[in-house]
């Protein structure tokens, strides 16, 4: 702005001291002068000062000096506008540091530049303003700013003519309406007003961006928008917004409408004003940084349901786009704004499918940037919660795409890739193709995290994977129901998805449930390839049944197999079973290798125990279903009866070729479990016998006498010592050189085989049953009966009772739960 001129000194009298010029290299001779009463050396030593304040060193000194009181002193009103000049140009420098503005506020500066504000020197001005911005950059000068009424004069200096005091002022009001009274003032001192001013003034547009950095702030408020709205104010700064061509102005615009609608009350009154119209219309901007502010704005917006309904068809396209841009940062916004916008919404999901977002927010799922592969996953997740997307989802390899999301070590990535995996394992196919690609690994890893999200969207994740017996199996071979155990003894890491994700592992590996908690429930279906490896303790390991069968045979107890994967044939007869079933080892005649080489093409080892198409071939497959499809199964035989004919010739050849069942021969050979003739045919004869009967209570005790009948019959309790099944077992061991039994193969059952095969085959035919283990060899059954004599009655029935299923004693008899022949059946 130019120095000021002083006038001309006249002569001195004669009278007084000759003049004496001064040299000094002394800053404190210099901070001497300023308590001089001439106004010509007090300029010259500020000057000085000032000159000498620009060096950073200098700066220290003059602080270490105390020179602080001295220059305010120098802001008095009685002082010469030169020496405010000068003085306020000094501490402007100052305050550019810490310490300094610490010293100017400490020895009471502030006022003294508030009162400079109405100088009518423009440098005076332009100095103080800077001063008091550099000031106010800490809380407790903002305060004290407001207590000094500062914000009137420094809405007079928006009316000066010089550019940088209205920049300056503009950059003061943006920094203290941070503060709600700073803003509340500005609003009573009709601050919006000036603002809105220099918004429709052309000539001003190099002030328009911290104008409207001041206008976001001053949105905040409820009772400042209500106003701006009310006088028009907010329509002209939205369509000031959208068509401005300023890029800086546009996203200071949108900064501003996000700023605001953080308030469920200001995002009303933006709804009513139509303000998503401007957003949108900020989307299609080429500059990338308008296009990230409206996409936040967005993101607030459509917390407000008109707002998201609004974007659903003028918005999501657009955002869309955004996903495909250069710019990592514009990707990332435009995913947070879909993340939103899809929560709770099925509409905005199906449209952001509709515009083709599902590929390349799959892609984002690789990006550099953690945000933008948690947004992404957010919005894939919300839209995999309906089927047909979830569907199309999958089929862009999705599972294989959150690999590297599930390895992350950000939490947040972590918590939405488990949250991901929740929404679209959905299916086997899905969940096989996550296993094949490795995510079960860190999956389970993520089960450990100290963060309760991602424990909570891990422990949802496994128990949605944990919906067949495969998966099952494979996680707890990872560890998962060890750290689900432990995670659900602690009262603050817990959750209801890691106490329901244990409870699915369990029920879902019935095998290693039995094991663990001896009890099988009603619900708890047993199916084929469960085994009965004994009571385990916690934390020890239950060893896959491949494992189990390949191992030679000792004196620990037997593991009882339950498999009923065969053609329903008459067993053969016991010289031929010792060499038919085999376990890896070699079979001794012809006829046992066509039965395995058939055998062999029923198994699958990719499910384990058998592909889906075997039940095709059972005599039933369990539950209320059995008679129908074993009538299935006798029409199907008859239909490929030719081509079993034709079969009967290959394999025979085969035969020669063919060493030994798989597993001892080439280890790239398939293990498949041991087959159970006699089981098949006991499920057979139940499903065609038992049944049809209509009585429950009748069923039951059915089943029972078969049981017994089966597994030797009615045993006295006198003569239970003498039953000799022990050397039948251990007979069965060395026949099959194998811990691994065979059900069906078992002809003297005490009470945990009696109970075993009890429930396998109630589970068969629809009888709910649950099993049950005791002490010393003991197990059974219990089933839920309801007393006759309450039947037909009108009212509240009671409970059912339940009882114990005597398959021992007198076989078919029903002993109460809680009574003493009861007691005594599983005690004794």
């Amino acid at each position: 702005m130019g120095k000021k001129i002083k006038k001309e000194a006249e002569p001195p009298p004669k009278d007084v001291f000759d003049p004496l010029t001064i040299e000094s290299k002394k800053a404190a001779t210099v901070v001497l002068m300023l308590n001089s009463p001439e106004e010509e050396i007090l300029a010259k030593a500020c000057e000085a000062i000032y000159r000498f304040a620009l060096k950073d060193d200098v700066k220290k000194l003059l602080r270490e000096l105390d020179v602080m009181n001295s220059i305010i002193a120098q802001l008095a009103p009685e002082e010469e506008v030169v020496i405010h000049e000068f003085a306020s140009l000094c501490l402007a420098n100052m305050s550019a540091e810490y310490t300094g503005k610490v010293q100017i506020f400490e020895h009471g500066g502030l006022e003294p530049l508030i009162r400079l504000l109405a100088s009518p020197d423009p440098d005076v001005k332009k100095n103080s303003i800077e001063c008091i911005y550099n000031l106010v950059q800490d809380f407790q000068c903002r305060a004290t700013l407001q207590e000094l009424n500062a914000v009137p004069p420094i809405l007079d200096l928006l009316k000066s003519e010089y550019p940088i005091i209205q920049l300056l002022a503009l950059k003061t009001l943006g920094v203290i309406t941070n503060d709600k009274e700073a803003r509340a003032m500005l609003r009573d001192n009709q601050g919006m007003d000036h603002l809105i001013k220099i918004l429709e003034t052309k000539e001003l547009n190099d002030l328009h961006i911290e104008a409207l950095s001041v206008i976001a702030n001053c949105l905040e408020d409820m009772d400042t928008l209500v106003l701006i709205q009310q006088t028009g104010g907010l329509k002209k700064l939205l369509s000031f917004a959208e068509n401005s061509t300023i890029p800086d102005i546009q996203k200071n615009a949108a900064k501003a409408i996000t700023k605001a609608a953080y308030d469920p009350e200001n995002r009303k009154l933006f709804h009513e004003q139509e303000v998503e119209k401007c957003l949108v219309a900020l989307l299609g901007s080429e500059n990338d940084g308008t296009k990230i502010a409206a996409s936040q704005a967005i993101s607030v917006m459509c917390e407000n349901s008109g707002s998201k309904e609004f974007f659903n068809n003028q918005g999501i396209p657009q955002l869309i786009q955004s996903l495909r841009s250069d710019s990592e940062e514009v990707r990332e916004a435009a995913a947070l704004a879909l993340a939103n916008l899809t929560t709770c919404n099925t509409a905005n999901a199906n449209a952001a499918a509709e515009a083709d977002g599902i590929d390349p927010l799959i892609n984002m799922l690789s990006s550099k940037r953690d945000g933008a592969i948690s947004n992404a996953a957010t919005v894939l997740a919300n839209m995999a919660m309906q089927e047909p997307l979830r569907v199309s989802i999958q089929n862009h390899d999705v599972m294989h795409a959150l690999i590297s999301p599930l390895h992350s070590a950000n939490t947040n990535v972590q918590s939405k890739a488990a949250l991901m995996v929740a929404a679209t394992a959905c299916d086997v196919e899905a969940r096989t193709e996550l296993r094949n690609s490795g995510g079960l690994e860190p999956l389970v890893e993520l089960l450990r995290s100290k963060n309760a999200e991602v424990r909570r969207h891990a422990s949802w994740a496994v128990m949605v994977c944990a919906n067949d017996e495969l998966m099952a199996v494979e996680l707890c071979r990872l560890g998962a129901l060890d750290i689900l155990e432990e995670v659900n003894l602690s009262v603050s890491r817990k959750n209801k998805f890691s106490e329901a994700a244990y409870n699915k592992l369990l029920n879902n590996y019935l095998s290693l449930k039995y094991s663990l908690t001896g009890y099988l429930s009603s619900s708890n279906i047993i199916s084929d390839g469960f085994y009965d490896y004994g009571q385990i303790n916690p934390g020890t390991k239950l060893l896959p049944l491949k494992d189990l069968c390949l191992q030679e045979p000792s004196d620990l107890r037997a593991v009882l197999l339950v498999n009923s994967k065969s053609d329903v044939s008459p067993p053969p007869s016991m010289e031929d079973k010792s060499s038919d079933i085999g376990y890896g080892r070699s079979i001794s005649s012809s006829s046992s290798l066509r039965r395995a080489s058939k055998e062999k093409t029923n198994f699958h080892f990719s499910t384990g125990f058998g592909s889906p198409t075997e039940d095709k071939s059972e005599p039933t497959s369990g539950r209320n279903t059995a008679l129908s499809k074993s009538t299935t199964k006798e029409k199907g035989s008859r239909k490929g009866r030719g081509k079993r004919e034709e079969e009967k010739v290959k394999e025979e050849e085969e035969v020669a070729t063919a060493p030994k069942l798989a597993g001892e021969g080439s280890p790239d050979k398939e293990w498949y479990p041991p087959s159970d003739p006699d089981f098949c045919v006991y499920v057979y004869e139940v499903t065609k016998s038992i049944f049809p009967i209509t009585n429950i209570k009748e069923q039951i005790e059915a089943l029972a006498k078969y049981v017994a009948e089966k597994m030797g019959g009615k045993v006295s309790k006198e003569k239970l010592h003498d039953f000799s099944w022990e050397l039948h077992i251990s007979e069965l061991k060395f026949q099959l050189k194998s811990n691994v039994i065979p059900i069906g193969l078992i002809k003297k059952g005490i009470f945990y085989h009696r109970a075993l095969l009890f429930k396998a085959l109630a589970d068969k035919i629809g009888i709910g049953c649950s099993l049950v283990r005791g002490e010393y060899g003991r197990a059974w059954n219990e089933v839920k009966l309801m007393n006759e004599s309450r039947k037909g009655l009108i009212g509240a029935l009671p409970p059912p009772e339940v009882y114990i299923v005597d398959l021992m004693f007198h076989p078919g008899g029903l002993m109460k739960l809680r009574s003493k022949e009861a007691d005594l059946y599983r005690y004794l």
